[in-house]
């Protein structure tokens, strides 16, 4: 089943995210942004965290997590430490909570909020993976751009 592979990537890549904003020399470079950088890595990493519990835990896992979007791009000067724990603390939510979603789960549609819904949620989980390399891929070439 799909869910126990997106499972075992979404560990394994939350993990790199981990070790990407640890590998920050220099705390205070997570929260750099230069030139044509638009978006720092801490900003990026809390938009991640908060994208797969809204999606996963608040919209799929009911688990009434609420988003505030905004704050992902305009927070600042987030520890390291707190980064990390928030990293942790969505590990274990998506350890709760996809194991539990169903064959009937996956072809339902997804919310509304996203394309309409015209998409089914095995679709939107596959969109979510992408999504979150897409930024951890940024993540990782702006740590060696700023350092």
């Amino acid at each position: 089943m799909i869910v126990q592979s997106l499972i075992k990537l979404f560990d394994r890549d939350l993990s790199r995210l981990k070790t990407e904003i640890e590998a920050y020399k220099d705390e205070a470079l997570l929260w750099v942004i230069r030139n044509e950088i638009s978006n720092s890595a801490g900003n990026l990493c809390l938009h991640l965290i908060g994208n797969l519990n809204h999606y996963i835990g608040a919209q799929l896992g009911n688990n009434g997590y609420v988003r505030d979007r905004p704050l992902e791009f305009s927070d600042k000067n987030v520890s390291r430490t707190e980064l990390v724990n928030k990293i942790e603390a969505t590990r274990q939510m998506l350890k709760e909570i996809l194991p539990a979603i169903t064959e009937t789960d996956l072809l339902a549609n997804h919310t509304e909020e996203y394309n309409k819904g015209q998409d089914t949620n095995e679709f939107f989980l596959i969109h979510l993976y992408g999504h979150f390399n897409y930024h951890l891929g940024q993540i990782n070439y702006h740590r060696r751009l700023i350092q």
